[in-house]
């Protein structure tokens, strides 16, 4: 019997064909993985890709890291629901996205991985690896941005405003329908009006637009003072007696400031601190910068003169006034003839209104403002070339958004 089966060619056949198909199987199965495992790559790289542009959109540099990967994880998740529950749910698992940069370009990088089963039972796992970069630059240069999100006339331009901004942008972060208004008798002329959501009010003749028509639903504009922080807290210092006073920088706690006030140069740390000068009074200094912090208060009316700017160098170059996160005291800037304020204003949970006048106007100040909202009235110009005056630091209107990997 054994001679006839080794001696029949059907036998041999048989034998030859079984042992020529382990090998044949093996391959099938890795092609199967390897197909298998390029499409889940595939999948895995859209995702993030996806997730990488979307975070685009979103990305303020105040975000903390585990913010951004919540909000990276859920557009990713979104984009990888196709997959196997056990190799989507491993992929989420995975998921990274880091931020780094300035405000000239920021950098989003992110990464995963998927898992996929071997074909053949107790095989090691195929798995995958890809990443994904977005780069994000910033817009035209801005000089009036509101951060709301949501409010109506975020940036409101009314009343006898006369606002001449060439060059600079009016930008507002608000998807509302009027997120930049123009009503009464404002006239209006800048580079451009850039808003999240739509404008009202912004035609000729009553507004002139370098670009020709406002930018609308736009991305939002970067915060441009996101990342500073105010300096620690010294020793409160004594408010000397007086209408007449000169201040040297330090901290200051619990006071109202009024009269006539003249700072000399240095930064002003004001702890639950109203600055509210009077009838004839004034608020003077020169490379200054002043933090409203703990509920501290400007409020400088019509008939009350304020001349202030801020350092050209160091940590707070360019910034006059810095209301702090939190601090919703409304800041209001109603000087009177002969008042001149350059350099950021900032306050960026408050209402801040700013008045100019026709002194103001002549030769344009490097006037930067930074508001939950916007309200202008009055006439005045804003210079758009201030490099040197508030010490190399910008401000952007919008972002472009751009998948480099």
């Amino acid at each position: 019997m054994i001679r006839q089966f080794s001696a029949s060619t059907r036998g041999n056949f048989a034998v030859a064909t079984a042992i020529a198909m382990v090998p044949l199987m093996l391959a099938v199965a890795g092609a199967v993985d390897l197909v298998g495992t390029s499409d889940d790559a595939a999948q895995l790289q859209n995702s993030l890709d996806a997730a990488g542009l979307a975070v685009g959109t979103k990305y303020q540099p105040a975000m903390s890291a585990g913010d951004m990967r919540q909000l990276g994880q859920m557009f990713f998740a979104a984009n990888m629901s196709a997959a196997d529950a056990q190799e989507y749910s491993g992929s989420v698992d995975a998921f990274q996205v880091t931020a780094s940069g300035d405000p000239s370009a920021y950098t989003i990088s992110l990464s995963s991985s998927i898992s996929r089963p071997a074909f053949i039972s107790g095989a090691p796992a195929w798995q995958a690896i890809r990443s994904a970069s977005v780069e994000i630059k910033p817009g035209a240069q801005a000089c009036v941005l509101a951060l709301d999100p949501h409010a109506d006339n975020a940036v409101d331009l009314q009343g006898s405003t006369n606002v001449a901004m060439d060059g600079c942008v009016i930008a507002a972060n608000s998807d509302a329908a009027d997120a930049v208004n123009r009503g009464g008798s404002a006239i209006v002329s800048a580079g451009c009006v850039s808003t999240v959501g739509a404008t009202a009010g912004l035609t000729p003749p009553n507004a002139t637009l370098a670009c020709g028509a406002p930018q609308e639903n736009q991305y939002a504009s970067f915060d441009p003072l996101a990342n500073v922080t105010p300096p620690a807290y010294g020793l409160c210092q004594t408010m000397p007696n007086g209408k007449t006073v000169t201040l040297s920088p330090g901290t200051y706690c619990d006071k109202t400031w009024s009269g006539k006030i003249t700072l000399d140069p240095g930064v002003y740390i004001l702890r639950g601190v109203t600055i509210k000068p009077g009838g004839n009074g004034s608020l003077t200094g020169q490379g200054v910068t002043i933090f409203l912090m703990e509920g501290s208060q400007l409020y400088i009316n019509a008939n009350e003169q304020v001349n202030l700017s801020p350092p050209t160098s160091g940590p707070y170059a360019g910034i006059t006034i810095f209301q702090d996160h939190g601090n919703t005291s409304a800041l209001t800037l109603n000087g009177g003839a002969g008042s001149v304020v350059s350099g950021f204003i900032y306050a960026p949970d408050a209402t801040v209104t700013y008045t100019g006048n026709s002194d103001m106007n002549a030769q344009g100040s490097c006037l930067r403002v930074v508001g939950n909202i916007v309200q202008m009235t009055g006439t005045s110009a804003v210079k758009a070339d201030c490099a040197a005056e508030l010490g190399n630091r910008e401000m952007y209107a919008g972002r472009v958004i751009k998948l480099v990997k």
